[in-house]
């Protein structure tokens, strides 16, 4: 039996976005499709859905009703929808704490994405999506304000990265820089909205498909790469 064939995929996604987690889950699904055929190395870029969002964030119906026009109802209908689609991803969009539910809010993710490029630089992509889902389960599973400096060094080491170097990340000018320059990226390869997938740094997989359409994009593009 042949080894499997690798294919780079570069995601720009925001920790905020339910579409991004539904997404990674359903390429995960796809990936498990083609067990012996083709792996992942997954490297993750940034992408702010909100790049305008207040330190004190917004509750997050009054953020949907004001940015998208939506009606408690509507709100209601996509959250239902977003739901399915992730049970069937195989990942969770719902509260999974202790305590009563608390509102749902919506943060500036800017310094999350400054520690996701440390963890990608200094440790690797496989360290970088164990920081990711984290990140993903922080905010939605856990409600946990990950705008909030002490809460994102809290997320790192428990993928165990090191407080005082997450801290040092969270003030660097210089991924600040490459924050900006991955979601100027972004623009420049017209990604207007997440998750989007560029496999080989040729072929784009836009928005969050079926495990089924994963399966058959990493498919056709093995075909067209040599080996």
């Amino acid at each position: 039996m042949s080894s499997p064939r690798t294919l780079r995929i570069d995601i720009w996604s925001d920790v905020m976005c339910p579409w991004c987690l539904v997404g990674w889950g359903s390429l995960q699904k796809g990936l498990e499709l083609l067990d012996g055929e083709i792996e992942a190395d997954v490297r993750w870029h940034a992408f702010e859905l909100n790049p305008d969002m207040p330190a004190e964030g917004e509750e997050s119906a009054a953020h949907i009703a004001r940015k998208y026009g939506s009606t408690p109802e509507q709100s209601k209908a996509v959250q239902g929808r977003m739901r399915e689609a992730a049970q069937g991803a195989g990942v969770s969009l719902d509260y999974e704490g202790p305590d009563p539910e608390p509102q749902r809010w919506m943060w500036n993710t800017f310094d999350a994405h400054k520690l996701l490029t440390w963890a990608g630089e200094q440790f690797g992509p496989e360290k970088q999506t164990e920081l990711k889902l984290a990140l993903f389960k922080a905010h939605f599973n856990e409600r946990r304000r990950i705008a909030d400096h002490q809460v994102l060094i809290d997320i790192a080491e428990s993928v165990g990265l090191d407080r005082s170097e997450a801290q040092a990340a969270l003030m660097s000018e210089d991924l600040a820089h490459k924050v900006r320059a991955e979601e100027s990226a972004a623009w420049d390869l017209n990604i207007t909205g997440v998750p989007a997938m560029i496999v080989e740094n040729k072929f784009m997989i836009p928005g969050a498909q079926p495990p089924e359409a994963y399966a058959d994009a990493l498919r056709r593009v093995a075909a067209k790469i040599p080996a």
